[in-house]
């Protein structure tokens, strides 16, 4: 695609668009089955550190199922900007941390440990059979997930209506190795998007 920038920003804006007017109901419904997804078929989480994000404009909120498997015995970590264009930076967080305001004007730990993740659930705005996810346009996530020599377990969440054709992915781009829906959890293989068994 030539001018794929200006295709994603058009498709960003609707998607969010789209999203922000799913009435309350209808999220709720839609992710407590992403969050009973979550917790049937990845219960290796509970062993892990797991990179969390403090949920934007409507998003899938992942701080239940964070917290049933902190009280299993997860360690969780929130995303901090540190600069524009360096990798995000994982820092403690549970359900009574200290907390400050970071970029954008979303919640960041303060002065929490700083934790090297091994699996993070990702917030995308839109995805496609390819695993690849549409974001807000920085890069953070991908940026980050590239500094990593072992890639993290990476989890992909979205509602099912955020799913594209393609989002024309780049040379930058990493593909999730899940995604879950409310319509199922789909596991990344060399022909794309698989929807596993349901635990």
């Amino acid at each position: 695609m030539h001018n794929w920038q200006e295709w994603r920003k058009n498709q960003r804006d609707q998607l969010v668009a789209t999203r922000e007017a799913i009435v309350q109901d209808t999220h709720q419904t839609w992710s407590l089955v992403i969050t009973t997804a979550l917790k049937h078929n990845f219960p290796k989480l509970q062993d892990m550190k797991i990179g969390i994000y403090w949920p934007f404009r409507n998003e899938y909120d992942p701080r239940p199922i964070a917290r049933y498997f902190k009280e299993l015995g997860a360690t969780l970590a929130l995303p901090e900007v540190i600069n524009k264009h360096e990798a995000l930076r994982f820092c403690e967080w549970w359900s009574d941390a200290p907390m400050k305001q970071g970029a954008y004007g979303i919640p960041v730990p303060d002065d929490t440990p700083i934790v090297n993740i091994d699996a993070v659930i990702v917030p995308m705005v839109g995805f496609d059979q390819q695993g690849y996810r549409l974001g807000y346009g920085s890069g953070y996530f991908d940026r980050t997930l590239a500094t990593y020599q072992q890639q993290p377990l990476t989890i992909g969440v979205a509602f099912e209506m955020q799913r594209l054709d393609s989002v024309h992915p780049q040379p930058h781009d990493i593909a999730m190795q899940y995604i879950v829906t409310e319509v199922g959890v789909f596991q990344n293989g060399s022909n794309g998007l698989v929807p596993i068994a349901q635990k």
